[in-house]
């Protein structure tokens, strides 16, 4: 909407004051970045006794390595929904530094772990601090930064949680030692909690608590400090989203049960596209075989170092949501996700069926499909990926905002959960790379529902968004 970028011209302090005020949540990714790959590592390392610590006392069973792998993800929406009943009543910030303390516990959990039961113990800490992290982080990121940033600072979330797997798996590459490379990283929550307490609340936040004063004052250091009557437009768009309309007032007057409210279809309708956007984020990103990388690249069967394969693929995810930060307002969200969908599905099919249908050339089809995996790894990282959690940040009304964050993140936690959990049972079911040619022929169908039903949110207001789909 060009009349938007009239109203507000804030300048190059602004985009620094913006920054400043995420970059709490930005060390937050990285901690939980490393987290995520936590599994990958300890999976790879004690699976079947595959330590190259001789002084390592723990191994584990591929039901037991099964069971790690997925519990991250089933705990989370544990996590979702206690931030949910915290996030309204102690704001986004205060969340945000409690979700530290889990991880730091966990951290040192696994460090000392003499059995299977403490690393299952670890696993769900790290779901739960996961889950209670989302939602904030979610809202908070979409809620402080203006319109013509708010995709690129949703983006670089994605680039420091990436940052945040590569330095665990290049830690690990570099002392094969899965413990200490664990508690090497708490510093990261450490340095969290310091970045969060000089962060100021979200302006939505007080407006919703009714502290309007503090929500202006707030909304003037967010834009670098620039006179209240220079920032009173955005505000009082602000100030709309949060209100209801007048038609609202009629339709639900004596009704303020925001439950009966996630029943409406400004709300049915973002949902459904959320709920079926993560699913295929989770089919075709590759996320549900990461606790299972180093055996999946073992089947491909490159000549190369797996460990420092695991730090490349971080490496392309990263690279992927940087690009994200600049494709996505160049290109918008909807060609992005047509696009990278077309490009996973073809390279998943491909992946299939040079892997079932040309052997005779074992070197080369090797390269081939490892190749091909990568391709997928970085092109759903600029793409689906990102645009797909952006969403979530822009799409859902105010009223109900953070309930739908936290019900979004759980059930794409639910959807990573069962692919995890149940990704070996398929591979054996199916033939390991028919996995890859069913989820590609699914994928390419997918771009026939996105191209009817993705809106193109760049550049639009919350408000404008939110009226789209009413």
């Amino acid at each position: 909407m060009d009349g938007e970028n009239k109203r507000y011209h804030y300048g190059i302090k602004s985009t620094l004051a913006q920054c400043w005020a995420i970059s709490g949540v930005w060390f937050l990714q990285i901690e939980l970045g490393a987290q995520l790959m936590v599994s990958t590592v300890v999976i790879g390392a004690l699976q079947n006794d595959a330590s190259k610590d001789s002084n390592e006392v723990l191994s584990i069973t591929d039901e037991e390595a099964s069971w790690f792998g997925s519990l991250l993800y089933l705990f989370t929406p544990v996590g979702n929904m206690l931030s949910l009943f915290l996030l309204d009543r102690l704001g986004h910030k205060k969340c945000l530094i409690l979700t530290n303390v889990p991880s730091i516990v966990a951290q040192f959990m696994l460090y000392f772990a003499k059995n299977i039961e403490m690393l299952y113990a670890s696993s769900i800490l790290i779901a739960l601090a996961i889950g209670f992290s989302s939602s904030p982080s979610l809202a908070y990121a979409g809620e402080v930064g203006e319109p013509k940033l708010r995709s690129a600072l949703n983006s670089a979330l994605n680039i420091f949680f990436f940052m945040g797997s590569i330095i665990l798996t290049m830690l690990y590459s570099i002392t094969l030692q899965w413990r200490l490379t664990v508690i090497v990283t708490t510093v990261f929550p450490i340095l969290s909690i310091a970045l969060l307490l000089t962060t100021p609340d979200s302006p939505i936040w007080l407006l919703a608590k009714g502290k309007s004063s503090k929500a202006h004052r707030n909304l003037s250091r967010l834009r670098g400090k620039v006179s209240y009557e220079k920032c009173d437009d955005e505000f009082q768009e602000m100030v709309k989203y949060i209100s209801p309309s007048n038609n609202d007032q009629s339709n639900h007057k004596g009704d303020t049960n925001t439950w009966k409210q996630l029943f409406e279809p400004e709300v049915i309708r973002p949902f459904r596209l959320i709920m079926i956007c993560f699913f295929f984020v989770n089919l075709l990103s590759g996320l549900p075989l990461f606790p299972y990388l180093v055996p999946v690249l073992n089947t491909f069967g490159a000549p190369v170092n797996i460990e420092l394969t695991l730090s490349f693929t971080m490496v392309l995810s990263m690279l992927g949501s940087l690009m994200a930060v600049f494709l996505i307002r160049k290109f918008g969200k909807r060609f992005l996700t047509l696009f990278t969908l077309s490009i996973c599905s073809i390279c998943y099919i491909s992946i299939g069926l040079i892997g079932v249908y040309w052997k005779n050339s074992e070197s080369i089809t090797s390269w081939i499909v490892l190749v091909l995996f990568l391709t997928t790894i970085l092109a759903s990282s600029f793409g689906i990926t990102p645009v797909s959690w952006t969403l979530v940040t822009e799409i859902f009304p105010a009223k109900c905002k953070n309930i739908l964050c936290s019900t979004c993140a759980g059930l794409f936690c639910i959807y990573t959960f069962f692919m995890a959990k149940y990704y070996p049972e398929l591979s054996i079911l199916v033939g390991f790379y028919n996995v890859f040619t069913i989820a590609g022929t699914v994928g390419l169908f997918s771009c026939i529902y996105f191209y009817f039903c993705l809106p193109e949110t760049e550049n639009k207001t919350l408000q404008e968004i939110t009226e789209f789909f009413k």
